[in-house]
């Protein structure tokens, strides 16, 4: 559900129990939208230049016959899309956070890289299994009109990716996009150098051999970034925010911090981890001194973009909640007894109990929730 946030001082006031930290967020918004309007434009001018050139590779790659050819007027096609789908991420991603969408469509970026990642390795394993069959199958190929396509292919590779380089190296699509023209150019290397043994030695094996190496390197670097953005599609702990480091640190830092659990820390984009945790105030703590202070040694020890502060009582109404009987489809105990499925509902609590209102629907289930639950 979204809120409305007028002022910092009267949220903690009438929310004491669930407080988030927004420190450093105008900046860090800002230098993101700066980013993010400077890599669209690196993307729009590489995605013209890519597609002017593509052309040319793609009829020379068929005229000629190399395969080293063909194999880089695919790898160009696809950068085509890839950028496209890139470029559109980025425009999509700018747009505000609705109360469908509460993040956003930043995500959106992950996505693309995602299956820009799996495009690379399915074209890669194309070229595989076609540079196999010509072992087989030789056959002849035109070097001289190899070599001059594939010199013009580098060229145009040489332009967008000196276009992307400049780009941000955090942004995973940004990463998936310059990946793609690095692949290209390396390609255009190849046919150029094969282009050159053909011309000079006739031999044409050297055409599919050098392909295969080719698509295994690009290989490698597309399945980093298809597992990167899988990390993230799957909300696993970013690199270096293990959440049990992240507890210890707390406990050891912040003065009148009694407790910290529930920590849970994922990414929305590769450039913006998140964390939310339960936090309790030791005696005499002020709560509401917490969670600023939680958030910002978190950005400063963890680089934790936002991060969500559930201050509690005693008594964790998460822990609560595990200990009810699980629900069945019809929204009824189903018989097997106390279940203990941590389904954790950071909703804001304010200390009162676990007084659950009876017949309300949970919002990601069918189920719903008992009129008196166990204690």
């Amino acid at each position: 559900m979204p809120h409305d946030h007028p002022d910092e001082s009267d949220h903690a006031t009438e929310h004491p129990a669930h407080s988030h930290d927004h420190a450093g967020h105008s900046h860090a918004a800002g230098h993101a939208h700066a980013h993010g309007s400077t890599n669209e434009t690196r993307l729009a001018w590489a995605l013209l230049v890519i597609a002017v050139f593509m052309v040319v590779e793609v009829a020379g790659g068929l005229i000629s016959g190399s395969l080293a050819l063909i194999a880089d007027a695919a790898h160009m096609a696809s950068d085509v899309v890839a950028l496209g789908m890139s470029w559109v991420a980025l425009r999509i991603g700018r747009r505000p956070p609705n109360t469908r969408l509460s993040y956003g469509y930043r995500r959106l970026e992950v996505l693309v890289a995602f299956v820009n990642g799996l495009t690379l390795l399915v074209i890669s394993a194309g070229v595989i299994i076609e540079a196999v069959r010509r072992f087989a199958e030789p056959q002849p190929i035109l070097g001289t009109t190899m070599f001059f396509v594939a010199v013009s292919g580098l060229l145009s590779n040489i332009i967008a990716f000196a276009i992307l380089h400049g780009g941000s190296r955090e942004n995973l699509n940004m990463r998936s996009a310059w990946l793609h023209v690095l692949g290209d150019l390396v390609s255009s290397v190849v046919a150029i150098v094969a282009a050159l043994v053909i011309m000079w030695t006739g031999f044409s094996p050297i055409d599919p051999i050098l392909s295969i190496l080719v698509s295994l390197l690009i290989a490698k670097s597309a399945w980093s970034v298809t597992r990167s953005a899988a990390t993230i599609l799957l909300e696993a702990s970013p690199p270096g925010v293990d959440p049990d480091v992240v507890r210890l640190d707390l406990m050891a830092s912040i003065p009148g911090l009694a407790d910290v659990h529930h920590i849970h820390a994922w990414c929305l984009t590769a450039e913006s981890a998140m964390v939310t945790l339960h936090a309790r105030a030791a005696a005499g703590t002020d709560p509401l001194q917490l969670p600023p202070a939680i958030g910002a040694r978190l950005r400063e020890k963890f680089r934790v973009a936002h991060t969500t502060v559930q201050m509690e009582p005693d008594t964790c109404v998460d822990d609560l909640m595990a200990e009810l009987p699980p629900l069945d489809a019809n929204g009824g105990d189903d018989g097997h007894g106390h279940g203990h499925g941590h389904g954790h509902n950071h909703s804001h609590h304010h200390g009162h109990g676990p007084s659950l209102p009876q017949g309300e629907a949970l919002p990601c289930s069918t189920g719903r929730r008992p009129a008196h639950p166990a204690h």
